[in-house]
């Protein structure tokens, strides 16, 4: 059975298109930016919103903790380094439309 869990929890590291270490001053994302239902950017702890290509490039270069990239269809996005606590995962943070951004 611990075979079983060790293999679950890989399969979504693997899926993952490069991991990047987190500096120790990094940031954490706090929200998800919608428009339409779809991932446009994200809120990060520091109160910075960036847009999906900033945030891949700020967590490339160190300053976003807790995540990795992925790519689908040639678009890469964040996605939660699984960690076995289900309240910390992107699809479970809270969403805000950018409109209530400006």
């Amino acid at each position: 059975m611990e075979n079983k869990n060790n293999i679950a929890s890989a399969l979504p590291l693997m899926a993952m298109k490069e991991i990047p270490e987190a500096s120790s001053n990094a940031a954490h994302i706090t929200g998800l930016v919608k428009d339409s239902g779809k991932i446009t950017g994200y809120q990060l702890s520091s109160g910075q919103t960036l847009s999906k290509d900033d945030a891949v490039a700020l967590a490339r270069q160190g300053g976003i903790k807790g995540v990795g990239i992925s790519e689908r269809d040639g678009n890469e996005y964040l996605k939660s380094i699984p960690d076995g606590t289900e309240n910390n995962n992107l699809s479970n943070l809270p969403s805000v439309t950018q409109e209530s951004l400006q």
